[in-house]
């Protein structure tokens, strides 16, 4: 019998962009098949989380974050929407030092993110982006949730930013740095790194098993052998297999430690 607690910590699929409402439908049936029985959807934008948030309502087993990615760092209206949002305060988590318990509303939101600083195309906005990620670093401190980060070609002022916040507490989603990087990760922070399909078809450096999330980033992203194909959360398990061979483990222990971290870090094991 397969065993049905693998978790998809982070993908779109409540991107209509992405997924129509029947894909969506059809996905959470193969990640159910696939052994992937949670996923957390996970917001770029103030209307994308919000839509996030209804997806998961909806759903049993389907999580939120509110985040705004970097792209998104210079729009005012991104901007307002986090203010409203800090304004209001956002459910904490019954989660390390503070209160216990979530708001019954908001018992689905388990992180902010994605948020954090993107240096890889031309024409980005450094100032805008550290002001956001500060703004969203100081949200996720006084909420007591953890972070989805999104960083990339950023880390040296990711590392000066998250200096100022060390109560904060994440992920490192899809990480595509180097073994320099990965090592002061590893030992500067208690963050753990996501490790998704790209991981599969690179030869990026592999992280200890008891620092790794799984995810798939869907629609983005599909690991060997579906490469090329669009991303959906039941490909988790073949992330799974593929970490099993190259950590050289048997797969139930990758299955058992992912799922132990996942649930640790979103407080998703009630």
């Amino acid at each position: 019998m397969m065993m049905n607690n693998l978790i998809d910590a982070h993908c779109h699929l409540h991107d209509r962009e992405f997924f129509s409402s029947e894909q969506a439908e059809e996905m959470i049936k193969h990640a159910k098949e696939a052994g992937v029985n949670k996923i957390i959807c996970i917001g770029t934008s103030h209307e994308d989380s919000l839509a996030a948030r209804d997806f998961a309502n909806n759903h049993n087993n389907i999580y939120w974050t509110y985040g705004v990615h970097p792209a998104n760092a210079t729009s005012l209206s991104q901007r307002r929407g986090v203010r409203r949002l800090a304004s209001r305060g956002v459910a904490p988590a019954a989660h390390g030092d503070g209160p216990a318990g979530r708001a019954p509303e908001r018992d689905k939101l388990v992180a902010i993110g994605e948020v954090g600083l993107d240096y890889h195309y031309e024409g980005f906005n450094r100032e805008a982006q550290i002001k956001l990620f500060e703004q969203m670093l100081q949200l996720a401190v006084d909420s007591y949730l953890p972070v989805s980060f999104h960083v990339r070609e950023a880390f040296n002022d990711f590392f000066a930013v998250i200096s100022n916040f060390p109560k904060v507490r994440g992920v490192v989603h899809s990480f595509t740095d180097s073994k320099k990087v990965l090592k002061r990760i590893l030992n500067e922070t208690e963050f753990y790194i996501g490790v998704n399909g790209l991981a599969t078809y690179s030869t990026l450096p592999t992280p200890p098993l008891e620092r790794i999330i799984l995810e798939t980033d869907a629609p983005f992203l599909a690991p060997v052998p579906f490469r090329g194909e669009i991303n959906e959360p039941a490909f988790i398990r073949e992330i799974a297999e593929w970490l099993s061979t190259k950590l050289e483990t048997d797969f139930d222990t990758v299955r058992q430690q992912t799922t132990k971290n996942a649930e640790e870090l979103f407080n998703l094991s009630n």
